[in-house]
């Protein structure tokens, strides 16, 4: 049966309310809906797994390529200078050893955090639900804590609580340096950035790299470095007039009106919200690289549970005072969000499936699972007059079930 959903129901509607969303939401039930939010828990370190994997990828290709050009022709070089120069070569590949070697650890550190999420996953049962949410809360706090950037904080609780390996405070880290250095107004760490993640950020069509080039010909001309800037322009925008001609041309444009300009249209060009700007954008394109949610975990939650409470009789003068949205705070939090209930919605019998309305009013057990009229009238008369509950196994007369009225 689907949840009352009438905000102006009756206490024995809501009583009816309450007991059958318990019912019909089993332990095993909402174990499983709790796992499908989890999809970032697995996303990032798989996504920084297959990163390593071709970086290292990369740097076999690149030196032994390297390698294999360096080998001398035997008739135009002297049998020393052979010896000497196949050294060297040696010294490369050894060198190559050691950087895989390196490039072996950091693999085996992400698939050794993809093994230990994935048994934290699978530890959940009913049995120690308890404990499973406190390590959940503390990941949501740590994620929260990286975003907003209170890593040192963020690394702390991550210690104490033992679940470095299902955080991602490494990354954030390697987030950090970039946004660190936008906010001194530098864009080569975002440029790198950039530039080790390319072919992805091609595959999702991101114009971040296009807008810190931009942002570096404001920079320019704002000194008024014009003929730099022109270069600039033509060595670092041109590949992308094509595809952003209209960006392209407004800032291009600025050559002609510096950075003293009074139109709005150019003046905002200049002004030092671009930074904050750029530094938005690659948070979002840093997540979307990585499979992260574009919001905090504890917003999305946060969200979640108080529009799940939020009815309109919780803004009714009556409101009970264990209800969180009775308080200010609560409901200045939960203003924006949808209600919850909405005023039009079906009750469906758990055992027949049929809708319950006026001509098949729904009926509570004892016991509090509410079924149709339809349905308890045939199970009674087939069995004498007595009523057996599906989900409980619990045996009553059919004189001892009450109606339920819907408001």
């Amino acid at each position: 049966m689907e949840p009352i959903s009438n905000g102006n129901s009756t206490a024995t509607t809501a009583s009816v309310t309450s007991l059958n969303t318990t019912a019909t939401t089993t332990p095993s039930s909402k174990l499983t809906e709790s796992l499908k939010l989890e999809h970032q828990l697995l996303r990032v370190p798989f996504e920084h797994y297959k990163k390593t994997i071709r970086a290292n990828h990369r740097v076999v290709e690149k030196e032994v390529s390297a390698v294999i050009s360096g080998i001398p022709d035997s008739a135009d070089i002297s049998r020393d200078d052979a010896i000497q120069h196949l050294n060297s070569l040696v010294s490369r590949l050894q060198g190559l050893k050691r950087k895989l070697e390196d490039g072996s650890k950091a693999e085996r550190l992400q698939a050794q955090r993809c093994r230990a999420r994935l048994d934290h996953l699978e530890s959940a049962d009913s049995e120690n639900m308890s404990e499973w949410n406190n390590t959940r809360l503390n990941r949501i706090l740590v994620d929260y804590m990286l975003r907003m950037s209170y890593y040192d904080t963020a690394t702390k609780l991550a210690e104490t609580s033992n679940i470095q390996d299902l955080v991602d405070i490494d990354i954030f880290y390697e987030a950090k340096k970039v946004i660190d250095a936008l906010h001194n107004k530098e864009v080569a760490p975002a440029l790198a950035w950039c530039a080790d993640n390319k072919s992805r950020l091609k595959k999702f069509k991101s114009k971040f790299e296009f807008q810190l080039r931009l942002q570096e010909f404001i920079e320019l001309v704002r000194s008024e470095n014009n003929m730099q800037a022109i270069i600039y322009a033509r060595k670092y925008l041109s590949p992308w007039a094509a595809t952003y001609m209209k960006e392209f041309q407004k800032v291009f444009v600025t050559l002609a009106y510096t950075s003293y300009t009074g139109l709005e249209l150019y003046k905002v060009l200049f002004e030092p919200k671009q930074w904050d700007y750029l530094m938005d954008q690659f948070k979002q394109e840093f997540c979307r690289l990585y499979g992260m949610t574009l919001e905090p975990l504890l917003n999305i939650f946060l969200q979640a549970g108080l529009s799940a409470l939020k009815t309109p009789l919780c803004y009714e003068d009556d409101c009970t005072k264990e209800d969180p949205l009775s308080q200010e705070s609560f409901r200045k939090l939960a203003t924006p969000l949808p209600f919850s209930k909405q005023h039009h919605s079906k009750l469906v019998c758990y055992i027949t499936k049929e809708l319950m309305d006026t001509e098949n009013p729904p009926l509570v057990l004892p016991n509090g699972y509410v079924y149709s009229t339809k349905a308890l009238e045939e199970m009674a008369s087939n069995n004498n007059g007595k009523i057996t509950c599906p989900r409980t196994g619990e045996v009553y007369n059919y004189t001892e079930v009450t109606k339920a009225f819907i408001s």
